[in-house]
């Protein structure tokens, strides 16, 4: 049975920081901004809050654990620097983000299996904490501008479109693409964590992981149950 997914608003068009000032929607790259600090931290803990899935699952079969959000609810840390290459890194981050969500979304309309529509608002979450990220920093969004299952990196396109086609045929399919999807994030973040000082990248990005890790042993349960 096909599904059209709605995510909730809070979660797609939840108050971003940007620069310290609230702004509806997704963040666009490339502002700056000099809010007080008092005004940041309202801003970043609205962010951080928005992000959170605090939803309690006692006795579900997804593998989910207990939440499957990107934090627990503090505010985002303070802004460190970044290496030209771990820009570059972040900006691949958000790449990844939307290769995700783009192709849960896709398998969450295609099969009836809550997996898919549970994560779907999860990556959401994710890829806007990567945005907000690219703002502080300065670092232009590759996602911008971009329609589902499009890429500005060859290499992400050719592995959307390769996971894409894996998932098309049969539910165990996509269950193993997702699989696959979340495998390859445990390892680009587990690299990207290696050297990084910056404090809220670090939290962001271990807030990641440990949101990939969920997603693996939630691909995990619903593939070793069909």
């Amino acid at each position: 049975m096909k599904r059209n997914i709605k995510i909730a608003t809070a979660v797609t068009v939840g108050a971003l920081a940007i620069g310290g000032v609230l702004a509806a929607g997704p963040v666009a790259a490339g502002t700056g901004g000099g809010a007080p600090a008092a005004a940041q931290t309202t801003s970043q803990s609205m962010l951080m809050n928005a992000q959170y899935q605090g939803r309690h699952h006692g006795g579900d079969t997804d593998g989910m654990g207990q939440h499957d959000g990107t934090c627990n609810g503090a505010a985002l840390a303070e802004q460190g620097t970044l290496t030209a290459t771990q820009k570059a890194t972040l900006a691949g981050m958000a790449e990844e983000e939307k290769l995700a969500h783009d192709l849960y979304t896709a398998f969450a309309a295609r099969y009836d299996a809550r997996v898919f529509e549970r994560i779907v608002a999860a990556e959401t979450s994710q890829l806007s904490a990567v945005r907000t990220l690219l703002d502080r920093y300065d670092v232009t969004d590759p996602t911008a501008g971009k329609s589902a299952g499009e890429f500005t990196d060859p290499g992400l396109q050719a592995t959307y479109d390769r996971l894409a086609k894996q998932g098309e045929d049969s539910l165990a399919g996509s269950l193993k693409a997702g699989r696959t999807v979340e495998t390859d994030d445990i390892a680009a973040l587990t690299k990207a964590l290696s050297g990084l000082t910056a404090p809220d990248t670090r939290q962001v990005y271990t807030n990641l992981l440990a949101a990939s890790e969920r997603h693996l042993t939630a691909f995990e349960h619903w593939i070793a149950a069909q």
